[in-house]
């Protein structure tokens, strides 16, 4: 995925279904220099900071 995609979904009412290793997740925030993104797992309570380039969506 890359930051334009990501901009355009954290700005958008819309549900995406986006995943990082094959989980479900949501994008809570980008970093400073957009190049990573806080992500929590869908499901359980886990965070994590991950590359954009890391985040897919299904298709």
């Amino acid at each position: 995925m890359n930051y334009e995609r990501i901009n355009y979904i954290l700005n958008n009412d819309n549900k995406f279904d986006i995943f990082y290793d094959d989980r479900p997740v949501w994008i809570q925030e980008l970093d400073a220099n957009n190049q990573k993104a806080k992500i929590g797992f869908v499901d359980n309570f886990e965070e994590r900071d991950v590359f954009i380039k890391d985040l897919y969506e299904n298709d």
